[in-house]
């Protein structure tokens, strides 16, 4: 592998000339330039990030740190991010955590030792106050999906709580008044917010949504199919579902339609954040649109300027409202709500127990 002394030795220059040619930097007539970018082509020389970095004190990389790389969500946060260092000729730096601080920590860690000057953070289990200090040691650090009061300019967010209010609204014009509801066992806000407004705007209705309701399960398909045999197992009768997010949705669909409820005729579900498989599930999942690959280019943009200190004025951050996407999984309620054979479906969910 060539190096930039190897440059320099054929080119006929000094090892500084070539790293002002590197770097785009002044000094440098147009012939000697030309040379040295003809020598560094033929060599195949390609100039190493970090030993830029530490002489022009400018990072080429730009950090993302998601939880889960599998999960279609976090892939399009990834994405959006790439497309914003693409656009600025920079790098993708990924760095995953597992749902625990020390492994976020580590994940930041590994992206400051990397010098990287801008990230999006994407964390759910570090402190506030941790956090805070974290923004202050790292100008070009923003949090995503995450709002803090006392950092709110470096944050962009969703508001789960009208995202919830929004599907109430939806189901409520359809004439649904007996509704369920499947949420999240994470220890994180955003299932407790869009459960929450979605029970308020009921709440405004006169509508009550007791805790007989409501189950709680991991937020994949599986954790859909067990909330659902529950809900199933249990005496309450209902018309619709308010699922907290599409995988936990469609596994929810499909315990309805094996146990011989149609979906939406017998049982409406309505999901939340519009991945990709909503739009192929069958029948096709009514959802409320998270626009995180717009959010993720918004905070990388805005952690360029951090790093490059443009932005230096307080403000309100990024909030975004999620959008209703209609589709084929709600639809009016028919006048009678079924009666459910609740013996069946405690023999089922014996099996999950």
């Amino acid at each position: 592998m060539s190096t930039i002394k190897d440059v320099a030795r054929i080119a006929g220059v000094s090892i500084a000339t070539v790293s002002r040619v590197v770097n785009n930097g002044p000094k440098v007539g147009k012939k000697t330039r030309e040379k040295v970018t003809q020598v560094m082509i033929d060599l195949g020389y390609t100039p190493n990030a970090n030993a830029r970095a530490l002489v022009t004190q400018k990072s080429t990389t730009i950090g993302v740190v998601i939880p889960d790389l599998t999960d279609p969500f976090f892939a399009s946060l990834a994405s959006g991010v790439d497309k914003i260092a693409r656009d600025h000729n920079m790098q993708l730096l990924l760095s995953t955590a597992q749902q625990s601080a020390e492994s976020e920590r580590a994940a930041i860690n590994l992206l400051i030792e990397r010098r990287c000057q801008a990230i999006v953070l994407h964390s759910k289990k570090l402190s506030d106050a941790e956090l805070i200090s974290l923004c202050d040691k790292i100008p070009g650090l923003i949090l995503i999906d995450r709002v803090i009061e006392d950092i709110k300019d470096k944050c962009v967010w969703l508001d789960n709580e009208e995202g919830g209010k929004i599907a109430a609204r939806h189901l409520m014009s359809l004439g649904h008044k007996q509704v369920a509801c499947i949420s999240s066992k994470y220890q994180i806000e955003d299932p407790t917010l869009r459960l929450s407004g979605f029970s308020q705007e009921y709440n405004k209705a006169g509508i009550v949504i007791n805790d007989a309701h409501i189950e709680y399960a991991e937020p994949n398909q599986q954790g859909g199919e067990i909330a659902t045999q529950r809900l199933l197992a249990s005496k309450e009768a209902f018309s619709a579902i308010f699922v907290y997010n599409d995988a936990m949705a469609i596994g929810a669909i499909s315990t309805l339609e094996d146990n011989g409820y149609k979906v939406p005729q017998a049982i409406s579900v309505i999901g939340f954040d519009d991945v990709l498989i909503s739009r192929y599930s069958r029948p096709k999942l009514t959802t409320l649109h998270y626009p995180i690959n717009e959010m993720a280019q918004q905070a990388a943009l805005l952690s360029l300027d951090f790093s490059c200190k443009k932005s230096q004025l307080k403000g309100n951050g990024y909030k975004y409202i999620p959008r209703m996407v209609k589709r084929e999984s709600t639809t009016k309620r028919d006048n009678q709500v079924i009666p459910f054979q609740t013996d069946l479906y405690r023999i089922n969910q014996a099996t999950y127990d």
